[in-house]
């Protein structure tokens, strides 16, 4: 009995050696990380890659020319992240990979509540994502409103709110929210974002997954589209929510550059049965953003498109991204919506509410489509908020920076 054991002692010890032998050779290779700023100038800019398979630990970093250290951090799809400080158009600048001895410090905060996430950024709250709602804002409001699943409120950095919820003229807007309107599936016509007819409604489903981090935090959520024009309730599309938080926009360049929040959405929807949900031509519906219930007002609000387009003339036309401003407190304060050029019938047409402080993208103006068993509709759009009037030239920037991000090359010795 003693021999066997000392046998069996000997292997792990073996095993132990062979594997910590094997990560200590991968932990030597050295990875060079070489970033192309492209055409553009880049100031903050997101840069993401794969990481190599032979980095298997958790925690890395980068390392300039310099000697400084870069946080760098790892999803769950061990793509690795970073915010590039600056970089001249036509540049480029190497890094080397190297092994952290402990993870860098949280630079975007994430707090779980009963009935939502709370996202902070240096003390400074940026949104909550409502999952399970505690109840209805007022009691004369009917049930059938109430849902989760959407963002509100939103902040800009100076902690003013841009963002409705439940406003008294349509209830089922809330935020920031996914909806659509005018839809075939199985023959009748569910419409998931008027709530109030009941032939439809959108559930909150789930978080899959919360995170903080150094560069960003985020979640992922699950929503369900449930039409409810038959005989018993059906999902017709399952809705999954990657959304990320990011570490920039908070005042560089000696505190003389503009500060703001930033996120990222990306909506993923499949059908939930055999049917596909029909899109007919409409004119709004999608992703949408209802503004601060002081900008009811029309004299308080405004909107500019990328083509410089105001509210009346930008209605219906097709936008890089949109922002609309209003006076909160005293201060202009704004919301931006960046429209990514991978999305379904890029740059999207867009729907700007000629009364209300609201808008969206809307890609069924465009004509009929579907969302078919077996294929995914994605729609990825980012987010701007900052105190202030728009400023064109930025917007500009940042969606160069979401629509062709800086080139990213590895090379393993």
């Amino acid at each position: 009995m003693l021999n066997r054991l000392k046998i069996l002692l000997l292997i792990a010890v073996a095993v132990v050696a062979l594997v910590s032998n094997g990560e200590l050779t991968a932990a030597k290779r050295q990875a060079t990380v070489s970033v192309s700023a492209g055409a553009h100038d880049r100031y903050e800019s997101l840069v993401s890659f794969a990481l190599p398979a032979e980095f298997k630990g958790a925690s890395y970093a980068l390392r300039d020319a310099s000697g400084q250290l870069i946080p760098l951090q790892i999803d769950a799809d061990r793509n690795a992240s970073f915010v590039l400080s600056a970089l001249k158009a036509g540049e480029t600048r190497n890094y080397q990979i190297v092994a952290s001895a402990s993870k860098a410090k949280t630079s975007v905060d994430l707090t779980r509540q009963p009935d939502g996430l709370d996202f902070k950024i240096g003390g400074r709250s940026v949104f909550t994502f409502v999952t399970t709602p505690s109840g209805l804002p007022d009691k004369n409001i009917k049930p059938v409103f109430l849902r989760g699943g959407y963002i509100h409120p939103v902040f800009t950095p100076s902690g003013r709110l841009v963002t409705d919820d439940y406003p008294s003229d349509h209830y089922h807007h809330h935020g920031i929210w996914f909806a659509w309107t005018k839809t075939e599936f199985n023959g009748a016509h569910p419409d998931f974002w008027n709530v109030g007819d009941g032939t439809a409604r959108v559930d909150f489903a789930g978080v899959d997954a919360a995170w903080s981090g150094p560069v960003f935090a985020g979640f992922k959520s699950q929503q369900r589209y449930v039409a409810l024009t038959g005989g018993a309730q059906t999902t017709a599309l399952n809705e999954h929510w990657d959304v990320r938080v990011y570490n920039v926009g908070q005042g560089g360049q000696g505190g003389k550059a503009k500060r703001y929040f930033l996120f990222d959405i990306v909506a993923t929807q499949q059908c939930a049965t055999n049917s596909p949900l029909i899109l007919e031509e409409y004119r709004y519906g999608g992703m949408g953003v209802r503004g601060h219930r002081n900008w009811r007002d029309k004299t308080k609000v405004s909107f500019l498109t990328s083509e410089g387009k105001a509210r009346e003339s930008g209605n219906a036309t097709r936008a890089r991204w949109i922002h609309m401003s209003g006076n909160v407190d005293d201060q202009t304060v704004g919301i931006a919506v960046l429209d990514h050029p991978a999305n379904f019938r890029a740059p999207q047409p867009l729907r700007i509410h000629p009364d209300d402080p609201y808008f969206n993208y809307a890609p069924s103006q465009l004509g009929k489509f579907e969302i078919k068993p077996g294929e995914k509709f994605v729609a990825r759009y980012r987010y701007v908020v900052a105190d202030g009037p728009p400023d064109k030239a930025e917007l500009d920037r940042l969606w160069s920076d979401y629509a062709t991000p800086p080139e990213v090359s590895l090379k393993l010795k």
